[in-house]
């Protein structure tokens, strides 16, 4: 069994930039070794230290007269536990290398890319900084922009992270990037509002999924939490009906050449349209947020005022932000997003992303030694703790208690394919353009074939 993983360039952002797409067929060992873990990664990295965001300010801080290290460092974890992650993380690298200083900024996630992206085309990059992988790491690498950390990755790490991991941060046979989270997409849901609502078995099927919400909706439930107002979970939907229409060959050849004219593309957008007519989402999803307070799509499922949202595996971090108490959501729960009859995509498969962390080109050297640090079993251990997420680091994963975490890391280590986030395999302008399509045919402001027309027509614009 062979498992491939788009390696294009992952996930949800705004101003950035864009580019291609490689395909990674990993051998069965990969595959099992492979964890999910992502956190809130897609919510949150970094950390706030006393800087202010407004200006978001990067710049290399290299080396001092006086041997002195400066570097800055950017994340998108913007409250909690994840932000307390990387401050302590920062704090105990420099305790052990005193000539270091780094300097945090904490960049909400929606406006992480933009940002980055303007640094680096201005010559004035954070050190570090969220790498989302795919078509964004080639724009990043053929721009000269990032470190080439292949031959700096220390011997601890290459043993206890997968080889998967790695090649999901590979460009042109080098790597780019520290693997520090591996996300796979899923329904996270409350088991007690499913026991409300009489739903014994989690949906396997899109029938099974329509008939749960029905329930839900008798039993005076919201079925569904959507931050549409974000675009990105909106066009998680549609990246996962994909999944269950087209070939794996169809999303890897669709990645490089940006052609949507086979007809799973356009089947794929026919069942969003048709379950979306069943109105399973939260009244008012369109101008809802995913991960901003309890009025949000994660907050609304924090706070039982919803059933299930589909997410990436940072989501379990999110919620537990958002409960009255900011603990873990006690019957929090998750299953994989249902089959589709007669769709061309591997039973299985499962939509996901690996994030990690990357240096500037510009970085003092000192930059892939705090990589190595952060990859570290004690630091992958702080990570899932903070992040309520599967660490990437092999040995780390022991700590996974959470059943929800396990039945993650079951379904991922199953998947015969596992697809990067779509507006990552096809690059910024491209992926912004599906993002902002799917929402529109949510809305009801175009059909499906009007819906796949927009995204072609950006794809032909480059």
């Amino acid at each position: 069994m062979v498992t491939l993983v788009l390696i294009p360039v992952r996930t949800r952002s705004p101003e950035c930039s864009v580019p291609r797409t490689t395909g990674v067929r990993l051998n069965e060992e990969d595959r099992n070794h492979m964890k999910a873990n992502k956190i809130l990664t897609g919510a949150a990295l970094l950390v706030a230290g006393t800087l202010g965001l407004s200006a978001c300010s990067g710049g290399s801080g290299g080396t001092n007269a006086d041997g002195k290290v400066e570097m800055t460092l950017w994340q998108n974890s913007t409250t909690g536990p994840g932000q307390q992650f990387w401050k302590d993380a920062i704090a105990a690298f420099e305790a052990e290398n005193p000539n270091v200083t780094i300097t945090m900024q904490s960049v909400q996630n929606e406006d992480m890319d933009g940002k980055l992206q303007t640094a680096l085309n201005a010559g004035d990059a954070p050190d570090i900084f969220l790498q989302r992988g795919g078509g964004k790491l080639a724009a990043m690498v053929q721009a000269g922009q990032l470190m080439d950390l292949t031959d700096k990755i220390g011997d601890t790490a290459k043993s206890e992270i997968s080889e998967g991991s790695f090649k999901a941060e590979t460009y042109q046979d080098k790597v780019w990037a520290m693997p520090l989270a591996v996300l796979p997409s899923g329904f996270w849901y409350s088991s007690d509002l499913f026991t409300k609502a009489g739903i014994t078995t989690t949906p396997a099927t899109i029938s099974d999924l329509e008939s749960a919400v029905g329930k839900l909706k008798s039993a005076g439930v919201a079925p569904i939490a959507l931050g549409g107002k974000d675009a990105w979970p909106a066009a998680h939907w549609y990246y996962n009906f994909a999944l269950r229409e087209c070939s794996p060959q169809t999303i890897e050849k669709t990645g490089d050449s940006k052609d949507f004219s086979d007809g799973c593309w356009l089947k794929a957008a026919e069942d969003l349209n048709d379950f979306a007519a069943t109105t399973p989402f939260n009244e008012g999803f369109l101008t809802t947020s995913a991960q901003q307070g309890a009025g949000s799509s994660a907050g609304l499922v924090a706070n039982h005022q919803a059933a299930m949202e589909l997410m990436g595996a940072w989501d379990p971090g999110v919620i537990a932000s958002l409960t009255p108490d900011e603990k873990p959501l006690p019957d929090l729960a998750w299953f994989p997003f249902p089959e589709v009859s007669g769709g061309q995509g591997e039973p299985g498969s499962m939509m996901g992303g690996v994030d990690g962390y990357s240096c500037s080109a510009k970085a003092p050297k000192e930059c892939a030694d705090f990589l190595n640090f952060i990859a570290s079993a004690d630091q992958q251990k702080a990570y899932y703790a903070a992040f309520s997420a599967p660490p990437v680091n092999k040995t780390a994963q022991a700590a996974v208690k959470e059943p929800y975490l396990q039945a993650v890391l079951a379904a991922y280590n199953k998947a015969p394919f596992v697809s990067q986030w779509l507006d990552t395999v096809l690059g910024q302008n491209v992926g912004n353009a599906l993002n902002v399509a799917v929402v529109d045919l949510l809305a009801g402001k175009s059909s499906p074939q009007q819906m796949i027309q927009s995204v072609t027509d950006a794809a032909k614009k480059g």
